[in-house]
């Protein structure tokens, strides 16, 4: 039987390439997006690949039932889940004062709810086998305010905060928890930005990264993994 990895936000972006990550070594990978055209011409790249093992679902992580649903969804496939990846978020950029009203709320329940909910439907699972990795996708903006940040660096905050947290709960039950801290990585949202692409992270670097702290020995846990652009932050 194929080991089982989930990725949420997973056709595009880091998720995608994290998902692909796992797909070369052999896994059944489960992934989630709002958007199922995304995932449409994923499957085709797959396809020119011959590449298989890839699911997806339809869900927006930052509703509750949805979120519920989909761990509901992978917990069906009757196969204990060896890495979840919670990748889903969002950025909207603004000044704590200026921002509209609700951007705190959709951030929070976009970036740190849907990672909390889906973690709660995963993890007794995991207990049950005493083995498993959870990879939660933080940022820069974890651990340093910027300007324009807002809402935001609140939510990554708190993801940190998270994680470290699952670290410290789990930790006895043999499953491991590691915070990723990308800075600006190339994907989607900055492609029209005007930048070179050299002047970002690639997502296979971090989909590498990823991968490399899954394969550690049972002994060894990566917490944290801060990767920032070689010419310093964008």
């Amino acid at each position: 039987m194929k080991k089982l990895a989930v990725v949420t936000g997973g056709t595009r972006g880091i998720g995608k390439a994290i998902a692909l990550r796992f797909l070369s070594e052999g896994f059944q990978v489960l992934v989630c997006s709002r958007d199922e055209k995304n995932f449409v011409a994923m499957s085709k790249e797959l396809d020119e690949r011959k590449g298989g093992g890839l699911e997806f679902f339809r869900a927006d992580l930052s509703e509750k039932s949805e979120a519920e649903d989909f761990g509901d969804w992978v917990l069906e496939k009757g196969q204990p889940v060896e890495v979840l990846v919670n990748n889903a978020g969002i950025f909207i950029p603004g000044a704590i004062h200026e921002e509209p009203e609700g951007t705190l709320e959709k951030l929070m329940k976009t970036n740190v709810y849907g990672a909390y909910w889906l973690s709660r439907k995963i993890i007794p699972s995991m207990i049950e086998k005493k083995r498993g990795h959870i990879f939660n996708m933080c940022s820069t903006a974890s651990i340093i305010p910027y300007e324009n940040g807002g809402a935001y660096c609140i939510s990554k905050f708190a993801l940190l905060a998270f994680s470290k947290l699952l670290r410290v709960e789990l930790m006895d039950y043999g499953i491991k928890v590691s915070a990723i801290l990308p800075g600006a990585t190339w994907t989607d949202s900055w492609s029209k930005s005007g930048l070179e692409e050299e002047r970002f992270i690639k997502p296979e670097d971090i989909s590498e990264m990823v991968f490399s702290s899954y394969k550690l020995s049972p002994s060894t846990n990566v917490e944290e993994i801060l990767v920032r652009p070689q010419k310093g932050d964008v």
